[in-house]
């Protein structure tokens, strides 16, 4: 008989979307049934402000966008207490999120399972920033689990 899959570390790129929240939600309920510590992530794209001058203002778009993430790993982070999910992590990070996910993170948590929401990029902007998704289905090295 084949072996059941455990995972132990579950790591969830977060994003603000709904998929994204879809994809937490699904998470809990993978870490709950594998007794596994879901860490969430919201990776800040630096891409966006390289290609700005530096400016005062870049510091000032940076510092939002980090309280943001705060303010949005807070309710993560909240809403797993409510639901009797203990064993969570959060991480706030500046990269690509592509690399960052599938690379950095995976190793510093010894991530066994990533877990993204389908991508609302349109086709403009998939062609751009191409699909992080697909990216990370191609270059993970562990389970991938998209989330519709």
């Amino acid at each position: 008989m084949e072996e059941m899959q455990e995972y132990k570390n579950i790591l969830v790129g977060v994003d603000g979307s709904d998929a994204a929240k879809k994809a937490f939600q699904k998470a809990l309920e993978v870490g709950r049934r594998n007794q596994a510590q879901v860490i969430v992530a919201h990776v800040i794209e630096n891409r966006v402000f390289g290609t700005m001058d530096y400016t005062a203002m870049n510091d000032q778009v940076l510092a939002q966008e980090a309280k943001s993430a705060d303010e949005l790993l807070a309710e993560y982070t909240q809403y797993a207490k409510e639901n009797n999910f203990e064993t969570i992590k959060t991480e706030v990070t500046y990269g690509s999120a592509k690399t960052t996910l599938t690379k950095d993170l995976a190793e510093k948590y010894k991530i066994d399972l990533i877990m993204v929401g389908q991508s609302g990029l349109n086709a403009v902007e998939k062609l751009i920033m191409g699909s992080v998704s697909s990216y990370i289905i191609r270059n993970a090295p562990c389970d991938v689990l998209i989330v519709r």
